[in-house]
This record gives C-alpha cells, structure tokens and sequence, in this order.
C-alpha cells in the first residue's frame, strides 16, 4: 500500500519531527498542560505579569494627554479611580468620567474614559485609557495615583508594543513598522512604514514560511517512513521545485538596492569637490539656513556637516566635506581623509565645480570636467555615474550667451555624470537642479506604495541570506544525505522565522496533522 503527500500513518509523530517540537516546549518551560490553545495567542506568562500604565501622548504641555493601563489590574483602576462600581463601561464607548485619587477620593481631573476587554485590545489584554488634559500637574497626579494602586507600576520603552507581539496580534516586522510610523518625518517614509505595519511584508514571510513547513514536513516524512515504502518517488521531486521556487523568489527580494533601508534611514547625499568650489554655499542654499561657514578663504570647511532635509517627500542625510586637494595642513589632511570615506558610503555625490575655471570653448568643457575630476578624486575614490550629479557652481559669473553653451553642450555627454548649472548667488537654475536631485532620490527610494513590499531593515537581508544558503545546503545534500539536507530547510525557516517571530517545531506538527492527514 502506498500513501500520498498527503497521506500519512499516525505514528509519523513518533518521528524526528514530534521530538523537535517536544524538546521546544521544554526549552520554554512552560508545561503542557499550560499551553493554550491556538485560538489564545496570549501566551500563559502574561496571565501573572504586572499591570503597566504610562503617558501614551508624548512629554510637554498639550490639550490632551492619554494615559494609557494594560493588565489584568485594569478593571481595578477603572473601578477605583472613575467610580465605576457594578457594571463596566460599554467596550471601546467614550464617557466623560471625574478621576479621582483611589485613596483620598480627590477629583484629579475630569476626562474622556474608554474601556477595551481582552482580547480586543492592542496588548491583547484588559486595557483602559484616560484621555485628560495634557497640564504636567494633571498628568503627575494622575499617574501617581496609578503608582499607588498594588500591581500597577510604570511601563517599560516600548512595553505595550512587547506584549502585543506576545500576544500575537502584531508580528516582528508589523513591531518594527510601527516604530517607523511614529519616527516617520517624511510623507515616503510614512507611506512605506504604514504598509509594513498593516502587514505586507509580515504576509509575504509568512508565506514563505508556511511554504517552508510543509517542505520539511515532507522532507522528514521521507526519512521516516521512505525504507517501509510508503512514500511516493514524487514527494522528494516536488520538494526539489518547491526548495527550488523559493530560493529564486527571496534572491529577487533581495535584489532590492537597499531602497527600502534608504526610505527608512535617508538617502545619503554628499557634496564634494575642489576648495572654494561653493559647496558650503549649497548645503546653505539647499537647507535655507547658515548651516555651514561660508568664506573666500580656500579650505574654511576642515570636517563633515550634516543636516537632514525633506526632498520631495523623501528623507535625504545631506553631508557638506572638506575641499578635496593635497595639503601640508595635517588638520586639513584629515578632513580630506574624511570626505573621501564620505564619498566612497554616499547613496549620491553632488561634485561641486567653479564654472568659471572652464575653458572658454564650449566643446572643450567635458575632457576638461573628465580631467578635473580626476585630478581631485583618484579613480578608485569617484563614484559611480549613476550615483553622481555635476553641479557647476557660479553661473553668474559667466556671460549669459556662454552659460546657454554650456547648458546644451554637456548633456548627456558619454562618461559625465548628469550636469546641473546653478548659481546659489542668485538662486539660479536651482529649481532644474532640485528637480534632477529629487527623482534621483526618488528613483534610489522606489515608490513605497508600488509592487511587492521591499526591505526596510538590515537585519532582514541578514536572515533573508542565511536563509538562501541554507536552501542552498539543501541542493548541496539532497543526493547524498537527505538528514542534512533537510536541515538546510530547518535554517532557512528558522531565519524566516526570526524576522517575524513566529517559528516553532510545534508548527510542524500542525502541518503533518492538518495537511497530511494522519489516522485516515
């Protein structure tokens, strides 16, 4: 008699699989008779943890302030501080309430009230929220109040956001979504940080995952029981183009250019170029304030400033550096140290050059550009034509009829990098120029709302390329000892598993239960 993929004995839970789940259950310490139910994402140690409490609003004087209470002790402070007696508030219903000290019974305040029940809440469990108004003395008192109540105490950074992980209600990557939203500043980074907290990239790993599962479910199932013949020759050949599948899609995820890291930390700008080229001038031009010292003294900037701009929505690390040439100056020496690294780790290099050292012919302006460039940044240090703008500084130095010349005669010159003409004087050609700077970061961020979800997080494209090698491992074994090759898979749904949170053996044993229906 032969079983299908989809048909196994029940003494498959004897096998390597049940004890891989066993020893998991053991290595949490949590017994089995505690364990809850698939449908109870809380897990059984949050039932005895402490209540938590903390302004959820922010620091400072506001209109509102909202105090926020997670725990089984919820129930408690909303009876003794909001006078609630027999019968809670209506679920997630607002009521104008006085709250009051639960020992003197002085009225702190008089707010807004609203009562959310486990497991409808963003922690997962009792939750209470005071909305009062946002005086540091109201605040003060109100959640001294709260201290004074047995089993509350003041939460930890990021403590609710902690226990609604652990609750199941968000994964790893809807967590990390969720920080980027709040510490979003500008209108890219908020579109892309609230994609990934609604779930777009926590759904697409899970896929994978459960994908995974169900390939080492058969992988171990052939180990098990493929010398009592009862296992199918195509089981294996069907977890070859699965292994096979899978390895090809998170290749092409990866294959992302870092945009989504980009979009969350900044596109890295630097402007570099020769002394006295005006790349102070821009920076100051560009951020609208004195951020640099400006002076006709060649190498005034010894060391890197930075400041962060809002360029179209998206979030540039604007870095202005020393001017590059040789100097007997050590100081000076390290600034061009410096600047050089800057350029070599830039998302994008803004090459700053006086427009009035060009030759007086047009057509002999790109071999003299190709020159200069070299002769300021060796060949190893220039970056690539693609992650580079030209930008011809003081054009209004120049006689008009030459600055038309130059416009039309360097573009798209073979081995320059796209020419900009600007004059931060007179503001000239500056809104050509921030066009152009703005869809090249554009183009390095991606449009956030547009295909597959990308990665926003280094340590994702770390799990996502153990988890390519470890497939690899799998093609590596796969003839000669199928036992390693099957833990090539286990890696690689561990790495997934570690950017979501969400892995266990025990979810193997789900797979071999539900899907190959065990005891037909």
């Amino acid at each position: 008699m032969y079983y299908s993929a989809t048909m196994l004995p029940v003494s498959a839970v004897c096998g390597g699989i049940y004890r891989a789940a066993i020893r998991t259950l053991r290595t949490r310490n949590i017994p089995l008779c505690r364990r809850l139910s698939s449908g109870d994402r809380v897990l059984a140690g949050l039932a005895d943890a402490d209540t938590i409490f903390a302004l959820s609003s922010g620091l400072g004087r506001c209109g509102v302030a909202v105090v926020r209470i997670s725990g089984s002790a919820a129930t408690t402070a909303l009876r003794c501080m909001v006078g609630v007696r027999n019968q809670l508030p209506l679920p997630r219903t607002a009521l104008l309430r006085s709250i009051t000290d639960p020992h003197s019974k002085e009225v702190l305040d008089r707010g807004l009230v609203l009562w959310f029940p486990a497991p409808h809440s963003f922690t997962g469990e009792d939750s209470v929220e005071f909305h009062i108004h946002g005086g540091p003395a109201v605040i003060t008192a109100v959640l001294q109040a709260l201290g004074s109540m047995p089993g509350m105490r003041p939460a930890e950074a990021g403590e609710f956001t902690r226990r609604a992980f652990h609750a199941g209600k968000l994964d790893l990557t809807e967590v990390e979504g969720l920080g980027d939203l709040i510490h979003a500043e500008t209108e890219a980074q908020r579109r892309q940080a609230l994609r990934q907290m609604s779930g777009e990239l926590g759904h697409l790993y899970q896929d994978w995952s459960h994908r995974l599962k169900r390939t080492l479910a058969h992988v171990e199932a052939f180990i098990d029981f493929s010398e009592d013949e009862l296992i199918e020759e195509g089981v294996l050949d069907q977890v070859d183009i699965s292994v096979c599948d899978l390895k090809a899609e998170i290749e092409q995820h990866l294959k992302d250019e870092r945009r989504g890291e980009r979009l969350r930390s900044g596109v890295h700008v630097v402007i570099a170029g020769a002394t006295n080229a005006g790349k102070s001038s821009l920076l100051n031009t560009l951020c609208q304030r004195p951020a640099a010292i400006v002076s006709p003294i060649a190498g005034t900037t010894r060391d890197v400033v930075e400041t962060t701009l809002d360029i179209g929505g998206f979030p540039v690390l604007l870095s202005d550096t020393a001017g590059l040439r040789d100097s007997p100056d050590l100081v000076e020496q390290e600034g061009v140290r410096r600047a050089k690294e800057r350029v070599q780790q830039a998302d994008l290099t803004l090459l700053v050059v006086d427009s009035t050292i060009l030759p007086s012919e047009v057509q002999e302006a790109p071999s003299f550009l190709l020159d200069h460039l070299k002769s300021i940044l060796p060949s190893q240090d220039q970056p690539e034509t693609g992650r580079c703008l030209l930008v011809l500084n003081k054009t209004d130095l120049l006689p008009e009829i030459q600055r038309e010349k130059l416009n039309l005669g360097l573009r798209g010159v073979s081995g320059l990098p796209p020419v900009c003409l600007i004059s931060c004087q007179t503001n000239e050609g500056l809104k050509d120029f921030l066009t152009v700077l703005q869809s090249s970061v554009k183009i390095m961020c991606g449009d956030p709302l547009s295909g597959a979800p990308t990665l926003t997080q280094a340590r994702h494209r770390a799990h996502l390329q153990q988890c390519v090698a470890a497939l690899a491992q799998y093609r590596q074994y796969r003839d000669s000892d199928l036992a390693l090759a099957a833990e090539g898979v286990r890696l690689a749904l561990t790495g997934l598993g570690r950017i979501t949170g969400r892995v266990g053996a025990e979810e193997i044993l789900d797979i071999i239960f539900k899907d190959f229906c065990i005891g037909k």
